[in-house]
């Protein structure tokens, strides 16, 4: 993935990148300044050429090539400013086709032209070639260009750079390395970009050493040269870690690390969902919970997360971590959220939750309702999951939510169709509670029946605590009819007495 991911950036950049050198080469190919003396770089001296002359014949036809490159256009855009008016600007219109004729006239006459005019030609038709897509020609031109003597250094640094990005554009990593190492050596100051570049060459090459060092190096110089390096290089870096770890060159505990750190450059520069995954992807390998958690709320927050599996995983965290009112919001917030689904086969569209009304995702959802002690959102949640199940304990706890809230009727109904499920986790126990809500109708009756149904488990503490309930009921139940009969008899007394008064 990591490499996939690799190459398309690579190209996108190496083209970018190309076409700079390539303009920038443009701009100075009739009039180059004059550069004369030395430089020392790396320990080594450098003479640079003087500048040269074109012979008045090719500096005629140059004027005219860049004439037809730089031509332009009238074009009507819309106003952005006024509404349904129209404005003029220029766009460029390259006139390739004069320009290709007059190359094509240099071209035929270039035994009799000076090795720099030949140059420069050949620095003409490389873009020429570029520009239409045509690399290998593009890179036949360029290597026509280095071959002449009496190129100048701007004219030799551009095509070595820009050749060695079409060797890589066309995969021959080992030659596209050898130009850009070649490119280093001949100027005066190499760029973090270049570094990047050849980075990106050693990665696809699988040299992965070679690829760290120099993304290492990218970035450092980036920002001593004092901007912000670009989002893709600590990508590469990234990824440079991951395949060391993989061939244990280094450590999973150090790739990990390093990791970490360019993933939290990564959310904080250029936040995308990508980057907040893989940051607390990184965080649960290295088991810190709790900054896996707070990655994927931050990630929730910034309204990133758009598939079922994000908002379970966070929410399940956020129980672990005892938030079960943010795991009930998140979870929420993932049923109300929609998004689009294209059937492949039909091509049809559909919109649909992003989190489901399945059991499953019900159950947790009113697991962390009740955890946060919100039974009264709990039981509807709860009641759809039951409803769902094929077993009868999502029942028997819908019961027991109902005798927390001493609805007691609702309890009986829902544990007894829990009962009648053939697969429930513990009957003796759901026997229990049903008993209790008979017991607080003063139904002893119903409740002492429930009782010895459930004193018949085997587990002894179930045994016990139902025993306890049948004398508690028995006990009830001659408290309240003795109630009753002292009732009846205080109403007897006190109608006997007005008979007797009246």
């Amino acid at each position: 993935m990591f490499k996939t991911i690799s190459r398309n950036i690579f190209v996108l950049f190496v083209f970018s990148f190309a076409l700079s050198a390539i303009d920038i080469s443009a701009q100075n190919r009739a009039d180059e300044p004059s550069v004369g003396g030395s430089s020392k770089k790396a320990g080594k001296t450098r003479t640079y050429k003087k500048a040269r002359v074109l012979q008045n014949s090719t500096a005629k036809k140059v004027v005219k090539i860049v004439e037809a490159l730089e031509r332009q256009k009238i074009v009507k855009v819309p106003d952005p400013e006024n509404k349904g008016k129209f404005i003029e600007k220029e766009e460029d219109d390259p006139d390739w086709a004069t320009a290709k004729s007059i190359l094509t006239e240099l071209l035929n006459n270039r035994a009799e032209m000076k090795s720099y005019d030949r140059s420069v030609m050949w620095n003409y038709w490389g873009y020429l070639y570029f520009s239409d897509e045509d690399y290998d020609q593009a890179m036949y031109a360029y290597e026509q260009l280095l071959k002449e003597p009496e190129a100048t250094v701007p004219l030799r640094t551009a095509s070595l750079l820009t050749l060695a990005q079409l060797n890589l554009v066309k995969e021959r990593w080992d030659k596209g390395i050898d130009l850009i190492l070649q490119w280093m050596d001949e100027v005066e100051t190499v760029t973090a970009q270049s570094y990047y570049l050849l980075a990106s060459a050693y990665f696809q090459k699988t040299d992965y050493v070679r690829a760290r060092s120099n993304m290492e190096e990218a970035i450092r110089l980036a920002e001593e040269e004092g901007y912000r390096p670009k989002e893709n290089w600590y990508v590469l870096l990234a990824a440079c870690f991951s395949e060391l770890k993989d061939k244990k060159i280094i450590s999973a505990q150090f790739a990990l690390e390093q990791q970490v750190g360019i993933y939290e450059i990564l959310v904080n520069y250029y936040p995308k969902k990508m980057y907040f995954l893989q940051l607390g992807g990184t965080y649960q390998q290295m088991d810190r919970e709790e900054d896996y958690m707070l990655t994927l709320k931050a990630a929730f927050d910034k309204d990133f997360l758009d598939k079922e599996g994000e908002y379970l995983a966070l929410a399940q965290l956020l129980l672990i971590k005892k938030n079960p009112y943010w795991a009930a919001q998140v979870l929420v917030a993932g049923q109300d959220k929609k998004v689009t689904i294209k059937d492949e086969d039909t091509g049809e569209e559909e919109i649909v939750a992003v989190v489901k009304d399945k059991e499953k995702t019900l159950k947790l959802l009113a697991d962390a309702w009740r955890m946060a002690q919100e039974i009264d959102m709990a039981i509807p949640v709860l009641e759809k999951a039951a409803k769902m199940s094929k077993d009868g304990d999502t029942y028997v706890l819908l019961g027991n939510l109902y005798l927390f809230e001493d609805r007691m009727e609702d309890s009986i109904r829902a544990i007894e169709a829990g009962l009648k499920k053939s697969k429930v986790k513990s009957r003796s126990q759901a026997l229990l509670v049903l008993g209790q809500a008979h017991f607080e109708l003063q139904n002893f009756e119903e409740a002492k029946k429930q009782f010895r149904a459930a004193a018949r488990d085997e587990n002894k503490r179930i045994k016990k605590t139902a025993n306890s309930w049948i004398k508690y009921a028995e006990n009830e139940e001659v408290r309240v009819k003795n109630l009753a009969l002292r009732r009846d008899f205080i109403q007897q007394s006190q109608a006997k007495s007005k008979e007797k008064n009246s």
